[in-house]
């Protein structure tokens, strides 16, 4: 199982897995990311790297899926909580676009309110990465004071 993880095959893997969980579909992103920094077999940055890519583009996805949806009045868009989220924060909200459940509904609603695609695609990378650094360096120990 750990030939699974390690190497480039590693890398496909956790960039498939990081652009399944941005989008609808299940993945297990964490999981595939703790297990390539444990097993040590590519470096910390590229291991980061390669996952926050796929989940940033699985969250361009959405964007691109809210781009399908039609263009409703302003009305029709002040019920929707992503909707009343990226109004009132902007593109700041979107680095929220990898917490479960209200991610993929911000990343959603940008593309429906017609948001500007390189913001959205800068705000969203940072706020992926940054999860992905996190992870990596508690898995690393380098915050030996949480109980996990």
């Amino acid at each position: 199982m750990t030939e699974f993880f390690s190497g480039d095959t590693g890398l496909w893997v956790l960039f498939a897995t990081g652009f399944l969980s941005a989008t609808l579909l299940p993945g297990g992103s964490e999981a595939n990311l703790i297990a390539a920094v444990k097993l040590g077999d590519n470096p910390i940055w590229q291991i980061v790297a390669v996952v926050a890519i796929g989940n940033t583009l699985g969250g361009l996805t959405n964007y691109w899926l809210g781009l399908l949806l039609p263009d409703k009045t302003s009305e029709q868009k002040q019920s929707h909580k992503a909707l009343l989220w990226l109004k009132k924060y902007g593109y700041w909200s979107l680095l929220l676009s990898w917490m479960p459940i209200i991610g993929d509904p911000l990343c959603l609603a940008a593309g429906w309110l017609r948001m500007r695609f390189w913001w959205c695609a800068v705000v969203i990378f940072i706020g992926k990465t940054l999860r992905y650094i996190a992870l990596a360096a508690i898995v690393l120990g380098l915050f030996p004071s949480l109980p996990f």
